[in-house]
């Protein structure tokens, strides 16, 4: 089931909040846009904040056959039954939180250069990497990595062989995504960019369009010829 998961999740939405819409509502509409994967974020909130939003969130999620992912909290990704659980470089160790949930929870690791990857990549099953520019949806924001750097650190792991599927993440725009992708990651994590959206269930759909149409996915499918 974790390989049939992980091989769909061309968009990650990562829940935020703004003056119209709260985070049970960012999820929702997302998935409402064909979304397929939803993490819950809510770095501030109490761990019975999280847990009752997260109670409404992952009923959705399973309307929507869509993978639901918690942000950070280990134990209650546990508790909840949700699939798995991303961790940034200063929550748990993926190792210590495999040992916890076991192999059958997806654990997503994020990383900011090659040696972060290096840190992780024994106990993790995808990488979200980033920030690809400047947002205003994280606190702390590590170097923005542009282009160049998600070139740079898919062409290292290449080179060692290592296979983790990376999301690339951090003030990423519709228009971005071709030149993105192209870079050789395998998915795009998106907040603001949707929820600030004048229609954000059209603004997913749109992105959704965007990944599937871009030449390195129509390459990958076959839908143009090697030459282009």
């Amino acid at each position: 089931m974790k390989i049939e998961q992980l091989n769909c999740f061309n968009l990650q939405f990562i829940t935020h909040f703004n003056d119209k819409y709260s985070y049970l509502d960012s999820a929702r509409l997302a998935l409402e846009g064909g979304c397929k994967w939803v993490q819950l974020r809510m770095k501030d909130a109490s761990d019975e904040e999280f847990e009752s939003v997260a109670n409404e969130v992952l009923p959705l999620c399973r309307q929507h056959d869509a993978v639901f992912l918690v942000d950070d909290r280990v134990e209650l990704c546990k508790k909840l039954g949700a699939d798995g659980v991303h961790l940034g470089k200063n929550d748990m160790h993926p190792a210590d939180a495999r040992q916890i949930l076991g192999p059958d929870f997806i654990i997503g690791g994020t990383c900011n250069t090659y040696d972060d990857v290096l840190r992780v990549k024994d106990a993790v099953d995808y990488i979200g990497c980033g920030p690809f520019r400047y947002t205003t949806t994280k606190k702390n924001l590590a170097p923005v990595l542009g282009l160049k750097g998600y070139t740079d650190i898919v062409w290292q792991m290449r080179c060692e062989g290592i296979n983790l599927p990376i999301v690339a993440i951090g003030g990423i725009t519709c228009d971005d995504i071709p030149e993105i992708l192209n870079t050789g990651v395998n998915g795009i994590a998106l907040s603001g960019t949707i929820l600030n959206a004048e229609n954000p269930v059209d603004e997913t759909k749109k992105i959704l369009d965007a990944i599937y149409m871009s030449p390195t996915r129509a390459y990958l499918r076959g839908d143009v010829n090697e030459d282009i």
